[in-house]
């Protein structure tokens, strides 16, 4: 019986508008790309080097071309895009790249054309890099990633007429997909999921899910359209094509070869089974004996907040953050044993999540800029040490806004050496902050603390470093999470702050102004809303799927990956899709209302600046 009810085509605007927005950024994304001219000027080419892909090879009149743009652009790496370079790859290229941004966001991944490279003696020698010619495109996604952080400010991409233009072969799509940091299952399965989501839009909304269809079917003519720098050879053949060639692509690249793996086999049963003697006799270990007593101001009025589990990775444990009643700091009782540390910090930031955690840390330069632009508002520093500073991230964006600068950085992996290889950073210390205190006392203009107060076991110590380092009349700049906001409460154990069992604690703002007054610090400017992280909702839905299907690769998974895992692991992601698409919606409208009008419990997180007293 037809009761006239039409169900709201939610799933289907969200695709639609997925779509267009797509189709405008790649359309302005292709517009920046610079065509490359002619030049008689071949003087150039002696300060560069060319690393091609099988079946490239520039003559040597481009050769002249691209070396004296190189040259005159002040470029030290170029990514040369074929003029007919095919409409797919040039799609996914434009989802990678803006070249309007590119030399101006420094921390941006390195992605190209996966074509030929123009790259100038002096990256080659810091990064270690040979020239070579006939390497597979898969081998140029790393080597063009590698290059650019050693020429953050000076990589860019030029369309360029002449070059020949590669087809990709769809059977190397895992391998892509593995060079990229994204697991070949996942990939596929999300690729499924987007397919499955247009067809669920279809049945339930026909019109407008067709509708959302169309779009995505003929968005090629919509992003070449006009003028264009690139214009792939048998569009209309593409065009007409193009959810046969989907469906055919996706086909050939699950049924194509594996990938290699990392960490190869044996490395990941070496891995399995340290994991697994670090469980045999539970978890207790990691843990210190539960306290009934609030470490900030000892009041013995606890209330507990929040129970979770691993959701960020989904290793075994159950961890529980309390509230203390008198002065609202939440913190981890019982906390984390130094054993503990070592077992759920190893393989986040580095190890198996290496490539994974830089890529996440490079999409926050806006939070980057925003620190530097409030130290930039009170003070000029000349030297400034960023604690906790992972590769350095932060310090290689906030060069851009104070140039005369000289960043240092601390941290205890490696990456802060290398951060230091790259010309990140001046100077790399390693080690624990109270411990460098003595020998840097006085040292620096500006000390930074940026989301690492909240990792730390003792934040009275982190503080009392702080103050001693220092340089009287400098500047102090902490941001941390919020855990008054109201992210908190509407997701409850799902909001990503909490992030157990890494957060040790988290430090309402008033708190934190008292115990920077104790040291002799006076708060000169707080900020809210341009401190929001964002990204919560997503987050909310992440969390979600490593509790109902994790990815049982994983070295500390019991058991291991067996078929029935792997199943429910791809079911997961490929229903998950949907979701991730309303929450990033969601997250989006949210985030800009919150960084224009937040306000206390508006943003996500915080960050102040205190100048300590001259006297």
């Amino acid at each position: 019986m037809n009761t006239g009810f039409e169900p709201f085509p939610w799933l289907a605007l969200i695709l639609l508008a997925v779509v267009v927005l797509g189709t405008l950024r790649a359309r302005h994304r292709l517009r920046a790309l610079p065509r490359l001219a002619a030049s008689q000027d071949p003087s150039a080419l002696s300060e560069y080097r060319w690393i091609t892909a099988s079946g490239v090879r520039p003559d040597r009149e481009l050769a002249a071309s691209a070396a004296a743009y190189a040259r005159h652009e002040g470029l030290l790496v170029l990514d040369l895009v074929p003029e007919r370079m095919p409409v797919e790859p040039l799609l996914d290229l434009l989802g990678d790249v803006d070249p309007g941004r590119f030399r101006t966001d420094p921390v941006t991944a390195g992605r190209g054309a996966c074509h030929a490279l123009l790259v100038h003696d002096s990256v080659l020698g810091r990064s270690e890099t040979a020239p070579g010619e006939n390497l597979s495109q898969v081998e140029l996604i790393a080597v063009t990633a590698r290059l650019k952080q050693f020429a953050p400010r000076a990589t860019g991409h030029v369309a360029a007429p002449g070059l020949t233009a590669l087809r990709q072969d769809p059977r190397s799509a895992k391998a892509r997909m593995r060079a990229f940091g994204a697991p070949p299952a996942v990939g596929f399965a999300g690729l499924l999921g987007q397919a499955g989501a247009f067809v669920g839009a279809a049945y339930a909304t026909p019109f407008w899910g067709l509708m959302a269809l169309a779009a995505w079917w003929v968005q090629p003519y919509a992003v070449l359209a006009g003028r264009s720098p690139v214009r792939p050879r048998d569009v209309h053949g593409d065009v007409l094509a193009r959810p046969a060639m989907a469906v055919y692509r996706w086909i050939r690249g699950v049924a194509g070869p594996t990938a290699p793996a990392e960490p190869t086999p044996e490395e990941l049963a070496a891995m399995r089974a340290r994991y697994a003697d670090d469980t045999a006799d539970g978890t207790d270990r990691f843990f210190e004996e539960r306290r009934d007593t609030c470490p900030w101001c000892g009041s013995d009025r606890l209330a507990v907040r929040v129970r979770t589990k691993d959701r960020l990775q989904g290793k075994p444990g159950r961890f529980v953050l309390e509230r203390c009643r008198d002065c609202q700091v939440v913190f981890q009782n019982p906390r984390l044993s130094p054993t503990g540390l070592d077992y759920y910090y190893r393989d986040f930031y580095d190890g198996l999540a290496a490539r994974g955690a830089e890529a996440m840390f490079a999409t926050m330069s806006r939070q980057y800029l925003g620190r530097a632009r409030l130290v930039g508002r009170h003070t000029a520093p000349g030297r400034w040490l960023d604690v906790g500073t992972g590769h350095a991230h932060m310090c290689l964006v906030a060069k851009s806004e104070l140039p005369d600068t000289v960043f240092d950085g601390l941290d205890l992996g490696g990456g802060v050496e290398e951060a230091a290889r790259r010309g990140w950073i001046e100077r790399a210390y390693v080690g624990q902050f109270p411990d460098h205190a003595d020998s840097l006392a006085g040292s620096y203009d500006v000390v930074s603390m940026n989301h690492y107060l909240e990792h730390v076991r003792d934040v009275f110590a982190e503080l009392d470093a702080a103050a001693k380092v220092v340089q009287p009349g400098g500047h102090l700049l902490v941001e941390i999470p919020d855990p008054e906001c109201w992210y908190a409460r509407l997701l409850r154990r799902r909001w990503h702050p909490w992030f157990q069992p890494q957060h040790q604690h988290l430090v309402p703002l008033g708190r934190l102004a008292e115990a920077l007054a104790a040291r002799g610090f006076t708060v000169v400017e707080v900020e809210r809303g341009p401190a929001h992280q964002g990204g919560m909702f997503v987050a909310a839905v992440s969390h979600t799927m490593t509790a109902v299907a994790p990815n049982p690769r994983q070295p500390w998974f019991p058991g291991g990956p067996t078929v029935l895992r792997r199943i429910r692991r791809a079911v997961g992601v490929t229903v998950s899709v949907p979701f991730y698409m309303a929450a990033g919606l969601l997250d989006a409208l949210t985030s800009v209302a919150a960084r224009n009008f937040g306000r206390a419990g508006g943003s996500d997180a915080y960050r102040l600046l205190a100048r300590k007293d001259p006297g």
